[in-house]
């Protein structure tokens, strides 16, 4: 019905034509198989029913036969085993008598049984799986492959098939994946098994623990019959291990060493994210980290960048901040506003220093096996966008610090993203870009990243686009919205042989659809998959374990104590108390200089009357002389009497009493008359 695989030339690979061809050709071929699966079907209960009828006619036969010829003892002609044993042999006689098609129906559940270890139970015969042995078959070989790889599961079609292993390329690893699934349908445990074949294969491994539930790999698990019974069930040699594991805490909340960042390095687009900035003060934002870098300006915590806010909207910086341009008072006063909510929610631990070194995420122990980051987030989890962005901020640093490697064996690092929808949740265009461009060129740098969400419809389009391999857990569909989400994400698988809008809703806890890209660079068939159980704890560790496991890390040293240099808030401090130390100089200065021409003032105004009074004292003495001389004129040659005859001055002194005396004086001296 089908043309076989091997006409299509090898050349296939290179010719975007003959790729698209092949494409519609394997489309059109899931559709007629899955329509004569559907026939064979229907062909195959029918001759099932007539099957089970004439193996219950015959096993009454049989019975009543050995009644009658031994009525007090055992039966002779009973079955040997039980007795769904022998109505599975009376039913394989009787499809051996009918129809070949029912034959090829219950290939796949025959072939289950004859590999189930210990024969713990027998299938009834009327449980068949979606596929036919062909489909089998076909899901089989498009899981073999050359190269190392991880392990997923086992198919599943009715019964877990152990021939049909489902596996990923590790080298394929880097081209990143999805993990998507309601709640508790198993995605931690899904994870947690690819981390620790990923670490056993020398692969360091970056997740963030939601929850704590992961960090149940450092510490062996625990058997159990039931967890034995599945395990050997799907193929998988179980036993206890646990993996090389390191605890961060982001931000020192928590046990683990703390992670931090400088608002510089977190940068104007992921703190946009944060703050749930609009477009306008999301580009105001950048202009104010150009600022600082321009003037010199280290932006180290949060507290750095209220400082330069507060500077430009003040009134030393209204200057500064025209400058810029673009960037007005009330945009610069809404993000410093929204700043100090975030501070004062606790976020500012998350920046400091030491900054984080994400080389620190690539290590491996010294046996070689890759060590597990796990980044503990429970203590933030009411803060989601500010936990999303800072593992985005994470991946942007790996991308930044990475050398090209090409196509490697196996990656440098796998990153797991998990409640990956928080980081797409109202994010801007500008930084779906920028989460779109490092997924796709971040493969180049040997790095794969796993989104781990609920449904695809949480991933843009954009970056769906970009991931090879998908782990799908069960969906749910109560309400309308959860309806048409499963139609979306049925939508994005290729055609196969299930009706995947009926089977994501049926699967188990531990089941999944799966694709992976294959080495070639092609999807996988699609393939119901139970899932492998993780060989670490399937619990949390217990905190002791954990504080004493962060105790003697060798970063604990590096990262344990926060620094705090002088950085924008020190610096602009200084330059503003320098400013006020000036202005408040430049006063007394104008003040003294006031004072003094106050003075001056005061004291021209006092010599002026002073030389005013001296001059009016002048004038007046001067005008009393001349009345003096005026009135000694004028009484000049005049006597009281007309007797009194004027003396001359010679008379006046010979005269006067004083002469008088010194003349008799003088006399008595001469003349020693002294005494008399």
């Amino acid at each position: 019905m089908t043309a076989p695989d091997s006409t299509v030339p090898d050349s296939r690979a290179t010719d975007p034509a003959v790729l698209a061809a092949e494409a519609e050709l394997a489309r059109l071929r899931a559709e007629a198989d899955a329509a004569e699966a559907q026939l064979k079907a229907a062909q195959a209960r029918a001759a099932l029913a007539a099957a089970e009828a004439a193996a219950a006619k015959a096993k009454a036969n049989d019975a009543a036969t050995a009644a009658a010829a031994t009525p007090a003892g055992p039966a002779v002609g009973a079955p040997a085993t039980s007795d769904g044993a022998g109505s599975d042999a009376a039913a394989t006689a009787g499809q051996s008598s009918g129809s070949t098609t029912s034959e090829l129906a219950r290939a796949p559940g025959s072939a289950s049984q004859t590999q189930e270890p210990s024969s713990s139970r027998t299938v009834p015969p009327t449980q068949t799986g979606p596929l036919t042995q062909q489909d089998v078959d076909k899901i089989a070989s498009g899981y073999t492959f050359e190269e190392t790889t991880l392990d997923l599961g086992a198919l599943l079609n009715g019964d877990p098939v152990t021939s049909a292993q489902i596996r990923i390329p590790l080298g394929m690893m880097n081209r990143h994946g999805l993990v998507a699934g309601a709640t508790g349908t198993g995605k931690t445990r899904t994870l947690q098994g690819l981390a620790e074949q990923l670490a056993a294969k020398g692969v360091p491994v970056f997740a963030a623990d939601i929850k704590g539930d992961l960090s149940g790999v450092a510490t062996p698990g625990e058997p159990s019959e039931k967890l034995l019974a599945r395990t050997r069930a799907i193929g998988q040699d179980w036993k206890p291990e646990a993996s090389a594991t390191e605890y961060f805490a982001l931000g020192g909340i928590g046990k683990g060493v703390p992670v931090r960042a400088t608002v510089s390095g977190f940068g104007p687009l992921l703190l946009s994210k944060v703050l749930g900035l609009n477009d306008t003060q999301e580009s105001s934002l950048g202009l104010v980290f150009h600022y600082a870098d321009a003037n010199g300006l280290a932006l180290v915590d949060l507290a750095d960048l209220r400082a330069v806010l507060s500077h430009l909207t003040s009134d030393e910086g209204k200057a500064e901040l025209k400058e810029l341009g673009g960037l007005s008072a009330a945009t610069a006063g809404v993000i410093l506003r929204e700043l100090i909510t975030f501070a004062d929610a606790g976020a500012d631990v998350f920046f400091g220093e030491p900054e984080f070194d994400v080389a620190d995420f690539i290590r491996t122990a010294p046996d070689g096996r890759g060590i597990i980051s796990l980044l503990e987030v429970p203590g933030v989890i009411d803060k989601p966008a500010l936990f999303s962005t800072f593992l985005m901020y994470l991946l942007a640093e790996l991308f930044e610090i990475l050398p090209e490697v090409g196509d490697a064996d196996k990656p440098k690092l796998v990153f797991f993203f998990d409640e990956a929808h928080l980081l797409f949740k109202d994010a801007s265009k500008d930084f779906l870009s920028a989460i779109v461009q490092t997924v796709r060129l971040i493969r180049s740098k040997g790095v794969g990243v796993f989104f781990v969400t609920q449904t695809p419809k949480d991933v843009p389009s954009d970056v769906l686009a970009q991931l090879g391999s998908r782990v799908q857990h069960a969906l749910r569909a109560f309400t309308p919205d959860d309806a048409k989400a499963l139609r979306a994400t049925v939508g994005t698988y290729p055609k196969s042989g299930y009706d995947l809008e009926r089977v994501l809703q049926e699967l188990g806890t531990g089941e999944a659809i799966v694709t992976v890209m294959s080495e070639k660079g092609a999807p996988t068939p699609v393939a119901w998959t139970r899932l492998r159980a993780p060989q670490g704890l399937m619990s949390p560790t217990p905190d002791p374990a954990i504080e004493a496991a962060v105790k003697a890390s060798p970063l604990l040293a590096k990262y344990g104590t926060a620094i705090d240099r002088e950085s924008a808030r020190e610096v602009l401090a200084a330059k503003m108390k320098a400013a006020d130390d000036a202005a408040a100089a430049e006063d007394a200065a104008l003040a003294k200089a006031k004072a003094d021409a106050e003075y001056a003032k005061q004291k021209a105004a006092i010599d002026k009357q002073q030389t005013a009074a001296d001059k009016a004292s002048a004038a007046a003495e001067k005008k009393a002389q001349q009345e003096y001389e005026r009135l000694l004129k004028k009484t000049a040659g005049t006597t009281r009497t007309s007797r009194s005859t004027q003396k001359s001055p010679l008379d006046q002194i010979l005269n006067s009493k004083s002469t008088q005396t010194i003349l008799g004086g003088v006399i008595r001296g001469i003349f020693g008359t002294g005494r008399r």
